[in-house]
């Protein structure tokens, strides 16, 4: 039996209603609509963390970014470390499995040689490493070329562990031409591949082609320019699929599409030198935006297309997370993933059948806040609207089967059950934080707590 191939797209910084398929109005994403009509929309698909470089180690680990070793943002200097070595991706996995691998697109897991894609599994790679870069010049505003005072611009963009120079060119487009030119190179060989291909548009700088912007005319700048970049990428994902239906690849490929965390708010977005919070990202009504444990922050669009495995035009309610995604790849291809110590949960009965996941916790932690999703109950300890602002509550219980926007604190109502609740959550991090302690060294890490740094 032939094996299947992976797709896995991410998208940075995009909020939940930032879809049409999600309900957005303002424009539309038909490509990316496309694969939820030929697949399947998850309703509540959670990042694992409301920053990047977690949700990114939790993604391609199938772990909690505490277990990954990857808890907060990572830095962009050219000696960060990052995702450890003993972290094993769902790259590496394959590759085992004779799988060929590529990847094109934000890295944003450590610029040290153990923790670059290379030392991960994947045989090619295109991409940038920090946490941003401009869109046309691909220079890292933030970092510094080692980790002592000053500010020093540094070129960001590598190929196969090669700085590379694309001076002028799109980005959004340059992953994508990177994206089609490995699967035409895949089909060369009688090898199953995965191509991860993680976008960083929308995150800032806030840029889009000309054409793009006039597309959306009609719009408020900061709405225009989301709906410019996220059309670039939508555009671009449905010229892979192209690419994969002329290579007569789609029906055996399983798509995953998803984002890192929710909208931006962070002034830096308007490049007008204001700071005033970014409106441009929607959240489709959820609370809170990165950075924070309220769903806006952590509840992300979910599509999955495989064509010879999954019916289309299904929609599933059911809490699910980025995790999944390794142990659901992995039981794809029989791989007993009893032994991997995984956090995340194979989800292809339920895509294939039907089969509803036996009811579990989902944890989630970032900086002092902790939460939980289990069954309808969603707590939130200490949680932030806004980051660094001081917690809106110290105790949020809410029902999501009735209050989705999280607007109703049941904690004084329901005290039993924010008392279970919040023991269970306090448990979790407490076992985080012993793993953390006990098995990574934080210092060793270059977390800061600067955005993107």
């Amino acid at each position: 039996m032939t094996k299947p191939n992976f797709i896995i797209f991410l998208t940075d910084d995009q909020g939940y209603g930032d879809l049409s398929c999600m309900g957005n109005t303002n424009f539309q994403t038909p490509n990316i609509d496309s694969l939820a009509d030929n697949g399947i929309r998850f309703t509540n698909w959670y990042s694992n963390s409301p920053v990047c470089s977690p949700s990114r180690a939790s993604l391609l680990t199938g772990k909690y970014p505490g277990n990954a070793g990857v808890r907060s943002i990572l830095s962009g200097h050219r000696t960060a470390t990052g995702l450890p070595p003993e972290s094993t991706s769902i790259a590496t996995h394959l590759k085992k499995k004779n799988y060929q691998t590529f990847m094109t697109g934000k890295w944003h897991l450590g610029m040290q040689e153990a923790s670059r894609p290379h030392s991960h599994g994947f045989d090619h790679w295109y991409g940038f490493l920090a946490g941003c870069i401009d869109y046309y010049s691909h220079i890292f505003y933030w970092g510094m070329n080692n980790p002592g005072p000053g500010i020093n611009p540094t070129h960001d963009l590598w190929e196969d562990n090669k700085e590379s120079w694309d001076n002028g060119k799109y980005f959004t487009e340059a992953i994508t031409d990177k994206a089609i030119s490995y699967i035409k190179e895949s089909t060369k060989n009688d090898q199953p591949f995965l191509l991860y291909v993680p976008y960083n548009a929308p995150h800032y700088p806030m840029h889009a082609p000309k054409e793009y912007m006039e597309r959306f005319s009609n719009l408020p700048w900061d709405r225009q320019v989301m709906a410019a970049m996220l059309s670039a990428v939508d555009d671009s994902i449905g010229r892979i699929m192209k690419e994969l239906k002329d290579s007569d690849l789609v029906d055996d490929t399983c798509v995953f599409f998803t984002s890192d965390n929710g909208p931006s708010r962070e002034s830096r977005n308007w490049l007008d030198g204001t700071l005033d919070p970014y409106y441009g990202g929607t959240t489709g009504k959820l609370k809170g935006h990165k950075f924070s444990l309220f769903e806006g922050g952590i509840k992300v669009p979910g599509i999955v297309q495989w064509p010879n495995a999954i019916k289309p035009g299904q929609v599933l309610d059911e809490p699910c997370a980025s995790m999944d995604i390794v142990p659901s790849i992995l039981s794809a291809i029989d791989v007993d993933c009893t032994d991997k110590e995984l956090d995340g949960i194979n989800l292809l009965p339920y895509m294939t059948e039907g089969i509803k996941p036996k009811e579990r916790t989902l944890h989630f932690e970032m900086g002092n806040q902790t939460a939980l999703r289990k069954g309808k109950w969603k707590l939130v300890l200490e949680g932030r609207l806004v980051e660094e602002e001081t917690p809106s509550e110290d105790v949020f219980l809410s029902d999501l089967s009735v209050d989705e926007e999280e607007q109703n604190n049941l904690a004084k109502e329901q005290p039993e059950i924010t008392s279970q609740l919040k023991k269970e959550a306090l448990t979790w991090r407490g076992s985080i934080e012993e793993t953390w302690d006990t098995k990574f060294n934080p210092e060793k890490q270059g977390t800061v707590t600067h955005p993107e740094k």
